[in-house]
């Protein structure tokens, strides 16, 4: 054999890749993940902050302010990114089919029945409604016949539910009287249970599924698309503020121009974040921001479950994605001393059923936020999440709860 035959038959060497790449870049998987990790825990804090911080103070300073975007939006925030986490299990670029299809589906509703469960059990102490993981379980469930979908048809469903849902449940809201909803959650075997039933987990509670799967569907198509790519980013960076400014600018200019601002601020207090104790509006039954008056649905406030609301609120999860993902690709030395934090999003269902129970055994707390909420507590409860995700980090992969997940959604490898 000749050299120039060797030559042809011999494999191509494989190239080394640069060792900056490799020293300073982590894979785009990686820094993507790891992003969203940054995104979960900062929703995870702004909870804490809804619910053990300081109640803020209007016109105050950047911190004041910070307590006032966490209300409503942290949550949001959190169930963007629980669409996002459905296709990571289902296939992030392209659905999984076949045999691996129908496991993804069946370890997505495993871990709504798992999040069922702890839901439940959180829903039966004081905490009551304020708990979002059985309204997560729901969620689940009715994004199955979804997960295969392509970005495109994802997004085409978010638009419609932002747009169709709000009055839809402001309708079916204003249906309902003490008579009807006692005599549902009567033969609501969940509802006797722990209080929280179907009724608040779709249409009346804090993150009503007829909403809130906007915000799911929405992280789902996010989930469908590269975030690494420099166009999706660009596109991104216009949407995201975009939304914003109409969300939250279009309902401000209504309102004022309608007359509905000081309609509402005559009516009932527009709902906040939630205090323990109850699955439903802490209002007249029959509609969001100020019961049964329509002005509602031009409202951008929290939990008001208006069009405005949710695209404001969506607005607000796409920017935070996105700046976290660009930020965590391009600075490494961010990445790294953002590590701690990052620790936190990787076990945030531990560290959210954490804080609950902490809450609950602060002697004399009978409400969210309790009696003791200060800064002072907002503080402490970050700093000790963040030491415990760092620690348990070192020795396990998984949080505890995860590891709890994981191995119950092992069963899905039954499935043929």
């Amino acid at each position: 054999m000749t050299e120039t035959e060797s030559a042809k038959k011999a494999p191509p060497r494989p190239v080394p890749a640069p060792e900056s790449a490799t020293a300073t870049e982590p894979p785009a998987p990686v820094a993507r993940l790891v992003g969203v990790d940054l995104a979960r825990a900062l929703a995870v804090f702004g909870m804490f902050a809804v619910h053990v911080g300081p109640l803020p103070v209007p016109g105050g300073g950047v911190g004041d302010w910070l307590l006032d975007l966490s209300s409503g939006r942290a949550s949001a925030l959190f169930a963007t990114l629980a669409g996002f986490s459905l296709m990571l299990i289902a296939g992030r670029r392209e659905p999984k089919t076949g045999l691996a299809g129908r496991q993804a589906k069946a370890r997505i509703a495993i871990r709504a029945s798992v999040l069922l469960v702890v839901g439940i059990a959180l829903a039966m102490t004081n905490f009551g409604g304020a708990g979002i993981l059985n309204f997560y379980a729901l969620y689940f469930l009715l994004a199955l016949p979804l997960v295969r979908l392509r970005a495109r048809t994802l997004a085409t469903i978010a638009v419609t539910l932002g747009v169709v849902t709000p009055q839809l449940a402001f309708g079916l809201r204003a249906l309902l009287n003490e008579p009807v909803v006692n005599t549902i959650n009567t033969y609501d075997p969940i509802a006797r249970l722990c209080g929280v039933g179907l009724l608040d987990l779709t249409l009346t509670g804090l993150y009503p599924a007829i909403t809130w799967m906007t915000f799911v569907v929405t992280g789902m198509t996010l989930g469908r698309l590269d975030l690494t790519s420099g166009a999706v980013q660009r596109r991104l960076a216009v949407v995201g503020p975009a939304m914003i400014v109409f969300g939250y600018g279009v309902s401000w200019l209504a309102l004022r121009l309608s007359g509905g601002a000081q309609e509402i601020m005559t009516g009932p207090p527009a709902m906040k974040d939630p205090g323990m104790g109850s699955g439903s509006f802490d209002m007249e039954i029959g509609g969001g921001l100020g019961g049964s008056d329509a002005w509602g649905l031009l409202a951008a406030e929290p939990h008001s479950s208006s069009t405005f609301d949710l695209v404001g609120s969506l607005g607000i999860a796409i920017t935070v994605l996105l700046c976290v993902t660009v930020a965590m690709a391009r600075l490494p030395w961010l990445r790294r001393l953002a590590t701690p934090i990052i620790a936190v999003g990787t076990m945030s269902l531990t560290i959210y059923v954490g804080h609950i129970l902490v809450i609950l055994a602060l002697p004399g707390e009978a409400a969210t936020p309790p009696e003791s909420a200060s800064a002072a507590l907002l503080a402490r409860f970050i700093v000790g999440a963040t030491l415990f995700a760092v620690i348990w980090s070192r020795f396990f992969r998984r949080g505890p709860l995860e590891y709890l997940l994981n191995g119950a959604t092992k069963l899905a490898n039954l499935v043929r």
